[in-house]
């Protein structure tokens, strides 16, 4: 199924597609899903804490990564009791994330050495991260929603254009071909 980088490139944007598809379609589900995917990490994350705990050789670190294993369990058991809480903390998160590196990116913009193009897009970018988190802080109730859409639509033109990347491949892959069973 995966032998050509067309064939994975295939398969991968029909998933983009699909999942961009299902976020547009209901966007409550995806933000659902986000916070079991959360929940599934926390837990993950206490059991490798867990083992790493009895992996040391002085106590230090078995505590340390007891707490942090403990810490994960109740991170996750307290997403899947409270998702929509759950929702806009990361919601919320993303907002910080998106305002300080918006920040970061526009100061970026002012290196020396940059020419006006670039120091022209580092500001752009900048801004519109920056926007992003504050609006996202503003309204991280609809926030989580919107995320999960504007990732949906990410997603279809991200699989679309993986489509035709896949098929420009096929294309250019079978024209080799073609001109050696002419010449042959």
């Amino acid at each position: 199924m995966f032998k050509s980088v067309s064939s994975s490139l295939l398969w991968r944007g029909l998933l983009a597609v699909a999942i961009g598809v299902v976020s547009v379609a209901w966007p409550d589900v995806t933000v659902g899903a986000v916070v079991i995917l959360f929940a599934i990490y926390a837990f993950i994350a206490a059991a490798t804490d867990g083992a790493r705990a009895f992996a040391g050789r002085s106590a230090g670190p078995v505590i340390g990564y007891l707490l942090l294993a403990l810490l994960d369990v109740v991170a996750g058991i307290a997403a899947l009791a409270w998702p929509g809480i759950t929702a806009l903390v990361l919601t919320i998160w993303i907002a910080v994330w998106a305002f300080v590196s918006g920040v970061i990116e526009v100061a970026m913009a002012f290196r020396q050495g940059e020419e006006a193009g670039e120091r022209a897009m580092w500001a752009l970018t900048g801004l519109v991260s920056i926007a992003l988190g504050v609006v996202l802080a503003i309204r991280p109730d609809i926030g989580a929603v919107s995320l999960a859409t504007v990732f949906g639509l990410f997603g279809i033109v991200y699989g679309i254009s993986t489509l035709v990347l896949a098929a420009q491949l096929r294309k250019a892959g079978s024209a080799p071909q073609n001109l050696a069973e002419s010449v042959g």
